[in-house]
């Protein structure tokens, strides 16, 4: 089904999904000053269309015990970079972007400099323009071995009804509902969607790669109230840098937003990245459930071997 335009009704419909897609078409409606028959509507619209792919899972690998590398490459063969990624850890999300350039989170296990080390040496053939370990940020790993059995259900679709995911993981309503509230409060663990960035037309969705100085809070609120009418997810913090993710009507607001991020203060360099695709994998995170179900502890630990 191909879908006509799309509106900025449309794109904070997206946008609430995105950050939590198990909220009910009722909840966006309130959002927006929608029914929510209006959203359902919309929503069904998306799906048919392909715009909205699919709804998924977004974990942070260090909730479930892992470290994780970001990079970004120049290179038009994504599909190579991430066979020889694989050689290293698994895929936590595959980005190829507009320019020839990809941005790839990749799960490991161990020595982290040790791993950046190999992984430049396998991506000889490519120019790497950014590699780092993402840091932690006071992820608290608080999962038990039913939330382990709830993610496990939740994987096959996030919005699932409660009683249902409760009946196919043998545990009881409640303990699911609660189960579920931990997760939505924890901002390792989000419920969200893959959307098909080619199909959002007038749109164009765009990551706004923030290098900054100073006090990296603060600046987020500054960034933040800049552009909260432009805003499809939450932004993401890593070190010294701050992803914004962002939508504009045309490529020339595209132009300005990038030029309105290099004027705040302490933000010393921006680069803009366009999406061509976006993946996340979930290998990962079934091999992650599997390793954690053969510990004897009830809360999960970091991996440290």
């Amino acid at each position: 089904m191909k879908l006509s335009k799309i509106d900025n009704l449309d794109m904070k419909i997206l946008s609430n999904l995105l950050n939590n897609c198990r909220e009910s078409d009722r909840q966006v409606g309130q959002k927006i000053g929608l029914s929510g028959v209006a959203v359902k509507s919309r929503i069904n619209k998306m799906l048919k269309s392909k715009l909205i792919e699919k709804f998924t899972l977004k974990i942070e690998p260090h909730l479930l015990g892992y470290n994780v590398i970001y990079l970004v490459t120049t290179g038009q063969d994504v599909n190579e970079i991430v066979k020889q990624v694989k050689l290293v850890g698994e895929p936590f999300f595959v980005v190829p972007c507009v320019g020839g350039y990809s941005a790839c989170g990749i799960v490991v296990n161990g020595e982290v400099e040790q791993k950046i080390a190999i992984i430049k040496n396998l991506l000889k053939q490519v120019r790497i323009l950014n590699i780092f370990e993402a840091e932690d940020a006071g992820i608290e790993s608080n999962l038990t071995k039913t939330d382990l059995d709830v993610i496990e259900q939740l994987l096959k679709n996030p919005r699932e009804q409660i009683d249902v995911v409760a009946k196919n993981a043998k545990i009881s309503s409640k303990t699911v509902a609660r189960s579920i509230e931990k997760l939505q409060e924890n901002p390792a663990f989000q419920f969200t969607l893959i959307y098909n960035p080619a199909k959002i037309k007038p749109y164009i969705s765009h990551a706004v790669l923030c290098m900054v100085n100073g006090n990296i809070k603060n600046l987020l609120k500054t960034l933040e109230k800049q552009f909260e009418d432009h805003f499809m997810q939450i932004p993401f913090i890593a070190k010294n840098q701050i992803a914004l993710f962002l939508y504009s009507e045309d490529i020339f607001e595209m132009d300005e937003m990038v030029q309105k991020a290099s004027s705040v203060e302490n933000v010393v360099a921006v680069e803009n990245f366009m999406p061509k695709k976006i993946s996340l994998p979930h290998d990962w995170i079934r091999n992650a459930i599997k390793e954690n179900r053969k510990s004897e502890r009830l809360h999960l630990l970091r991996v440290t071997t």
